[in-house]
């Protein structure tokens, strides 16, 4: 509706124009607005306060020559000005009414652009590192890329989904040699567990199928391993801060000094223990996110990225642009040159590439891919990252705008009971067992990802119309029944009589349901543009309360045939939109419930 009165102002503004013998460009700033005084109409515009400048005249002025020139339309029945220059538009019913057919015809098309027409982004998310089970954390992460994924795609975009997998770096060799001596165990070797390594019982299921596969072929003499963690201080007890990072530190020494005895014992063994306890890992947060119904185009390897040379190719390039120093024996980038607080490492000393360093590169490759919109979703603790990538991408493209990132709060759970949990966390497919995964995608998104989120697990398992999802999908699985009954009573909805019945559509429920269907496609663009799917979750909250308020109100199946085509056009067309808006968010649209 916006976009058709935007096309009338525009035609009322050029009309003037022309009758003035001026050429008055359209001004920048317009505003269209649903009111929110129905004595005020249903939609306000700014267009006269904002092109008064251009056309010398006080903006009531300006106001009555537009409404004057403003082209005839079937959609407005009046408008009139409003204080200093508004002008109020009352829309004729027929406007409200004709997002019925429009609906019913276009179907899961209704409100959308797939022609891809703003380009392409890349839309990164999740990217856990796999060393361990998915938690609710990341499930926050991946309920809001996939969905605003799937907005984007349907707002004018090509999108494309991509899973980063930090599989290159320390915290893999610790995940290697966690898993290792967890086999050397399960094969009989007495020795205590590092306090820096993974010590839940994932690792001891790959361990164990190492065993299976393997027996005492990846067993080694473990004389040096054992001395060292002995040697290795135990857990911090109640001491000091700065004792505690004393003893941190000198278990992280522990840690690498494993790392180097576990690589020169297993020699090329070392990589079949890291290729299981990684095929381990991304199998499961795989099945994970299938079970969460999120999808990705690419997995995305950085340890490919680090055998095929191209972070160092992207630091030469750097290095050619005068970027990159030397210094203390290490490589640095100067970062501060573009807006951040401190330059940066890039290798160190030794010649080991810092993650800054692989991430980098990996940021340059999705650029050279053609992607020219990086959007990125990280955790809120990695908002210190972001000056530094931006800079880095900076110094290479001289743009300030290819990355976006968006950060995401963190998450808690209240009503904590559950009935199954994964070592001492709370896992993400434990809270889809718990909660299921419509719930469990649904109220991660009813609250704005830069805002902490409480997540109440007993609200979610519950079957009442205080639970969100559970009230949306009632709506849907309202009206699928309303159908069945028709069924039922051999009647049948006619799709091609409905154009001459839609005038029945009067009562205050059924047009609140018809104003709210007209807003879905401005709510996409909203969702899309913000950069905030949880705009179309209050949306659908919004619709399916309406849905509800004209059910308890009014008879569906009537004696009325005229009338009863109205209204069964008016509940499939909200059942088509209840479905659409729950599709793009990975929630199901169940036809009972």
């Amino acid at each position: 509706m916006k976009s058709q009165l935007q096309a009338l102002l525009e035609q009322a503004l050029a009309s003037l124009s022309a009758s003035l013998g001026r050429d008055v460009p359209f001004p920048a700033g317009l505003q269209i607005d649903a009111a929110k005084d129905p004595r005020h109409g249903d939609f306000a515009t700014n267009l006269a306060l904002i092109a008064a400048k251009g056309l010398g005249q006080p903006p009531r002025a300006v106001a009555q020559a537009l409404l004057e020139h403003l082209p005839a339309s079937s959609l407005i029945a009046k408008a009139e000005i409003a204080g200093p220059g508004f002008i109020n538009f009352f829309l004729a019913p027929g406007a409200f009414q004709s997002v019925v057919s429009r609906v019913l015809e276009q179907g899961a098309d209704y409100g959308c652009d797939r022609s891809g027409a703003l380009g392409k982004v890349m839309v990164e998310f999740v990217s856990a590192n796999p060393t361990g089970p998915m938690h609710v954390g990341h499930g926050r992460g991946a309920a809001y890329g996939d969905s605003l994924a799937s907005i984007l795609a349907v707002t004018g975009w090509t999108v494309h989904r991509e899973y980063y997998i930090n599989d290159a770096g320390r915290q893999v060799d610790i995940l290697t040699v966690s898993v290792w001596i967890r086999y050397l165990q399960a094969r009989g070797v007495e020795l205590p567990f590092p306090q820096r390594g993974y010590p839940a019982d994932y690792i001891r299921l790959t361990a164990d199928r190492l065993v299976r596969e393997h027996g005492d072929a990846l067993r080694r003499d473990a004389t040096s391993l054992v001395a060292t963690l002995q040697a290795e201080p135990p857990a911090a007890g109640d001491v000091d801060d700065k004792t505690k990072a004393a003893i941190k530190a000198r278990q992280e020494s522990a840690m690498d000094e494993l790392i180097e005895q576990s690589r020169a014992a297993l020699g090329t063994d070392y990589a079949v223990v890291r290729s299981a306890a990684l095929a381990d890992q991304l199998a499961a947060i795989r099945a994970t996110l299938d079970a969460f119904g999120v999808r990705f185009d690419q997995w995305y390897s950085e340890q490919s990225l680090v055998d095929s040379g191209f972070a160092r190719t992207a630091i030469d390039r750097l290095r050619t642009a005068g970027h990159v120093y030397e210094q203390d024996g290490a490589t640095w980038l100067r970062t501060t040159t573009f807006g951040d607080e401190k330059d940066r490492v890039l290798f160190k000393a030794d010649g080991a590439a810092t993650y800054f360093a692989n991430d980098l590169a990996y940021h340059v490759d999705k650029l050279d891919r053609g992607y020219p919109v990086l959007l990125d979703v990280w955790g809120a603790d990695h908002h210190g990252y972001i000056a530094r990538v931006r800079a880095a991408i900076e110094a290479l493209t001289g743009r300030k705008d290819a990355l976006r990132v968006q950060l995401m709060q963190f998450v808690t759970l209240s009503s904590g009971r559950m009935g199954k949990r994964s070592g001492n966390f709370v896992t993400l497919q434990d809270l889809i067992s718990e909660a299921g995964k419509d719930a469990t995608r649904f109220f991660y998104l009813l609250r704005s990802h830069d805002q902490h989120l409480e997540f109440d697990i007993e609200l979610a398992r519950s079957q009442s119309n205080d639970n969100p999802v559970f009230y949306v999908q009632y709506a849907h699985a309202r009206i699928c029944s309303v159908f069945r009954q028709a069924a039922e009573r051999g009647q049948s909805f006619d799709i091609g009589a409905l154009a001459g019945s839609l005038h029945r559509l009067v009562e205050p429920q059924e047009k609140l349901l018809l104003t709210l269907m007209q807003k879905y496609p401005e709510t996409l663009n909203a969702a899309a543009r913000q950069y905030a799917p949880h705009l179309l979750a209050f949306y659908l909250r919004e619709l399916a309360d309406a849905l509800h308020s004209c059910y308890n109100a009014h008879k569906f199946l009537v004696d009325d045939a005229e009338l009863q085509s109205a209204r069964l056009g008016l509940v499939a067309a909200t059942r088509q939109v209840l479905a659409n808006g729950l599709g793009l968010l990975g929630v199901s649209a169940p036809e009972s419930m």
